[in-house]
């Protein structure tokens, strides 16, 4: 097959080990002259927008190949540092339930008011490498690891409440996209160019996340004074087994604060470390940030009379639909002993959820369940990288995996296997343990979105309108400043008609 000069990956095989047939012209044609895509086993892709779900609705389905093997490469591209969010910076502190939700879910640590559980929390620019500045217009990560006495929790959201796309399998394209652009290394941890403009005029459901991310919101003060939210809408499931869902809020208890662009750019001017910095000295002062837990909690029938998907995580729940209900509060009070064996080395992940916590057919929630460990695998080392202190859950855990890469405990005995009979210690089960929530989703599978995700300007009208005049002026020339930077008119041209859907006065 002939070489393509498109970028991107291409047949590596010479032409001549190839006889032409329907196949090999079947990957030359594609709208053109534009090289067939296909997987890296030269398989063609008919669907690269979506990924495979058991209905328009329904979960994502493992069997997936072109889903698992586009985020595993996407997974793999670095190494050790984070593909995202490595920019980061952390603390240790403590969660303190003060409203049981024991209706609810059966997780120990939304149920028993008063206690104190561990938790450490990491806060992250997004598209920056590890050495880039504080300070960048970027969204930031919002991740919180709990220590339950039923295993580790993880939270992991950012400081807007919805995200740039709907499936998980756009995920790598996406982050290619604000990548610094590969024939250049440039610009570094900014979306003021051509690559990322490009795909989020071609992409319409990113236009709400886009109204949030050039407002003031991804410019914020200090790392004290920005909310965090799960994005996604999870399940809780009680001792019956009932099911509720539920969005996590956090909110600062310094309220939200942001600078403005000149601002910004004097403090990337005068100190590249600024956030860290100032989590830092405010903890080592005794001036401890606390946020307040929030929870909405609606049911099935709820959700179905939303004028808009719940499973779309470009949609948010407004507040008069379903409020919000303050449940806890997290204070962090300690900086780490050692940046590098805990801020860096921490591994957070959607899927480590206790008993009574379950996850929704969200489709991006339903790649990250799979995506973030992948990258662990790889980026720590191997399979034991939860024996690392700061991943190391408080409570005892026990199972057969045995032996792997830097395996730090000795394992005893001669049972690594389940069932089994020839050990009395060796673990086993409990009905107490995790269950999934036993959803009835009718649907034939299928590379397909549900009609309910088509909306993308409706919610990104609302936040627009909700915006200060002042505000309004700001996003607005947060536009003209990244699309000054993008050098192909077509894609300002796709960029203001998708504005123009979202309010003319843009």
């Amino acid at each position: 097959m002939a070489a393509s000069k498109q970028t991107g990956k291409r047949a590596t095989t010479p032409p001549e080990s190839h006889p032409r047939g329907n196949g090999d012209e079947l990957h030359q044609q594609a709208g053109g002259s534009h090289p067939v895509m296909t997987t890296d086993q030269g398989i063609p892709v008919a669907d690269n927008q979506n990924s495979l779900r058991q209905g328009p609705r329904g979960p994502t389905l493992l069997e997936d190949f072109i889903l698992r093997e586009k985020i595993t490469h996407f997974d793999h591209e670095r190494i050790p540092e984070r593909i995202v969010h490595a920019r980061g910076s952390a603390a240790h502190g403590y969660f303190e339930l003060t409203r049981s939700l024991a209706a609810h879910t059966r997780a120990r640590i939304l149920t028993e008011v008063g206690v104190k559980t561990p938790v450490f929390t990491r806060f992250s620019t997004v598209a920056g490498g590890a050495g880039s500045v504080d300070t960048p217009r970027d969204v930031r990560g919002f991740a919180v690891k709990f220590y339950t006495r039923e295993g580790n929790w993880d939270l992991v959201g950012n400081n807007i409440p919805v995200f740039f796309i709907q499936d998980a399998m756009k995920f790598p394209d996406l982050v290619h996209a604000v990548k610094m652009e590969p024939d250049r290394a440039f610009p570094q941890a900014a979306s003021a160019h051509d690559t990322f403009w490009d795909f989020i005029s071609l992409m319409p459901e990113s236009m709400h996340m886009i109204m949030w991310a050039m407002s003031d919101r991804a410019i914020p003060r200090s790392l004290r004074m920005i909310e965090g939210f799960g994005v996604h809408s999870f399940r809780l499931l009680n001792e019956a087994g009932e099911s509720t869902f539920v969005k996590f809020h956090w909110r600062p208890k310094l309220g939200i604060q942001s600078t403005v662009w000149d601002e910004a750019l004097k403090l990337q001017s005068a100190d590249n470390d600024f956030h860290r910095r100032d989590l830092f000295e405010a903890i080592q002062r005794g001036d401890f940030p606390e946020w307040e837990l929030a929870v909405q909690l609606f049911t099935e029938e709820e959700a179905d009379a939303f004028p808009f998907d719940h499973l779309d995580p470009t949609k948010i729940i407004p507040e008069s639909l379903v409020p919000l209900q303050v449940i806890g509060r997290m204070v962090l009070d300690r900086w780490p002993d050692n940046f590098f064996a805990e801020t860096e080395q921490v591994a957070f992940c959607p899927a480590n959820v206790p008993p009574g916590i379950d996850f929704s057919n969200d489709p991006l929630l339903q790649g990250r369940l799979f995506s973030y460990l992948d990258t662990q695998l790889l980026r720590l080392g191997g399979p034991n990288f939860h024996q690392i202190p700061v991943n190391a859950p408080k409570c005892p855990f026990a199972n057969h995996q045995r032996d792997g890469h830097m395996q730090m405990q000795v394992p005893k005995g001669r049972v690594a296997y389940d069932p089994s009979s020839l050990q009395e210690d060796s673990p086993r089960e409990t009905p107490a343990g995790f269950r999934s929530h036993a959803s009835a989703d009718d649907g034939r599978k299928g590379r397909t979105r549900a009609e309910s995700f088509a909306d993308h300007y409706s919610q990104a009208r609302m936040f627009f309108r909700s915006l200060e005049t002042p505000e309004q002026a700001h996003l607005a020339s947060a536009l003209v400043f990244e699309l000054s930077k993008v050098e192909t008119l077509k894609v300002r041209v796709r960029t203001v008609s998708h504005l123009r859907n979202i309010d003319d006065s843009l």
